[in-house]
């Protein structure tokens, strides 16, 4: 059997390398990525969770195993959609929890090199991404439906139906010890035959009466060797194991304030949103978000110091959804102009309350504010705070002037143009023609957080 040796783990590399930990410093810095979510569940096209939903038997879900042929999937046309859209890094579902595999794994027949597509559809998406400049990272689904050790729990498909006799009856000579290793070859081959992976996304765990916890997954062995295969791999916090993730996961909620650690310190975090109802494709959802929406998300989370991981779920034919690819390209003629106020920004300092309908982004590099405006006001936008800190500003999409005064003593006919310690921005009256308009303020002082 062929030694395998951790990633960037050569001869003249100091041995201590492996015991650092993660750097998150990129993460943080490049703020929004896509999340992929493609599998079997794209051929009934009727969410991911379908088997679930509809109590299908193992039988039922074989036809997709046997037509999923995804003849016009293009990872480069994947990634350059991506790129465009200001994305920075992409984690798609190497497998989800009906347990089908994306890449040719050793350890099943269930998987895509099986079906009429006949081939790994891992390694050329890697190494589309990688060539677009996109990080990458796998999802890895601790659940999986069809695996013949995995016993019947709260979210197995036929689960509700089945009397306490029968979840007995089938789940007599199944092992989770024998599957929790069955993982671990899975999640060896994912880093060790496709070279640097990024992050590495598990999902999920359900402690409890008929769940599963750390245990039932031996979450301590799996993560021990991914941090002997990749010490610098970003790990979501899913395993059930307190402490060990990279970065907290809320999932299609939108936190009203930061997540914080048990101590209220500040953590790292990344918003998992999808365009409409589904991660998977879902032909017949409608509730797709509009671009407004979808960027308002992204400033909120960004504004409160978070990541947005934003879903596409391609056809059974490899393709985007067509509303997919009309929101990309929304979103991507936003980022193009605007990127500086979501790159390397963060929460702005407490110091600097926000005008209503607005939120602050903060570049510490830079020392700018980023003023996002969502609801467009009549001539004037009054800046607590700022007063005598004030250099310029202007507009980011165009880099046009917007004037302001901060002296508070000067009145006109009106009486005081504003209170003390604000300063009045003077706004055209039409707003830009942007989605978002963004005010870009250069701060005298410079201001650590």
């Amino acid at each position: 059997m062929e030694t395998i040796r951790p990633i960037g783990q050569n001869s003249h590399m100091k041995s201590k390398k492996s015991s650092l930990k993660p750097d998150t410093a990129w993460f943080v810095r490049d703020r929004f990525g896509m999340f992929i979510h493609w599998g079997l569940y794209s051929l009934p096209a009727r969410h991911e969770w379908v088997k679930k939903a509809e109590g299908l038997s193992d039988e039922h879900y074989q036809r997709y195993f046997e037509h999923f042929d995804p003849d016009l999937y293009n990872p480069e046309e994947w990634a350059e959609r991506a790129a465009n859209s200001g994305m920075k890094y992409a984690v798609i579902t190497t497998k989800h929890h009906e347990g089908f595999c994306l890449w040719d794994s050793a350890q099943t027949d269930f998987k895509a090199t099986k079906t009429p597509v006949g081939r790994d559809l891992i390694k050329p998406w890697v190494e589309a991404f990688r060539k677009r400049g996109l990080k990458v990272g796998f999802y890895y689904s601790l659940i999986d439906w069809h695996h013949p050790d995995f016993t019947a729990d709260s979210h197995y498909p036929r689960f509700e139906k089945m009397s306490s006799a029968e979840v007995v009856a089938y789940n007599k000579g199944r092992d989770m010890k024998r599957y929790a290793a069955y993982m671990r070859a899975q999640v060896k081959e994912l880093l060790t035959r496709y070279g640097k992976i990024d992050i590495l996304w598990f999902d999920f765990s359900y402690p409890g009466e008929h769940g599963k916890g750390h245990a039932d997954w031996e979450s301590d062995k799996l993560l021990a060797l991914v941090r002997k295969l990749q010490p610098h791999v970003l790990i979501d916090n899913r395993l059930d194991l307190p402490g060990s993730g990279n970065f907290e996961t809320p999932e299609q909620i939108q936190p009203t304030v930061p997540p914080a650690g048990k101590g209220g310190e500040p953590v790292v975090w990344e918003a998992c949103q999808t365009f409409s109802g589904s991660w998977g494709y879902h032909r017949d959802e409608m509730t797709w978000k509009s671009v407004p929406q979808l960027l308002w998300m992204l400033i909120d989370g960004v504004s409160k110091g978070g990541n947005l991981l934003l879903n596409v779920g391609p056809t059974a034919r490899g393709e985007f959804d067509y509303r997919a690819c009309s929101a990309l390209e929304g979103m991507g003629r936003w980022m193009r102009l605007h990127g500086p106020s979501i790159y390397g920004c963060s929460a702005a300092p407490a110091e600097f309350p926000v005008p209503a309908d607005c939120r602050y982004t903060f570049d510490p590099a830079k020392n700018r504010l980023y003023l996002h405006v969502f609801n467009w006001p009549f001539a004037h936008i009054h800046l607590p705070a700022l007063s005598g800190n004030l250099e310029y500003a202007q507009f980011l999409h165009d880099a046009s002037e917007v004037r302001f005064q901060q002296d508070t003593d000067q009145v006109d006919w009106h009486g005081k143009i504003c209170e003390p310690g604000f300063v009045r921005l003077e706004i055209p009256i039409n707003k830009p023609p942007v989605e978002v308009p963004v005010i870009e303020i250069f701060l005298q002082s410079k201001i650590t957080i």
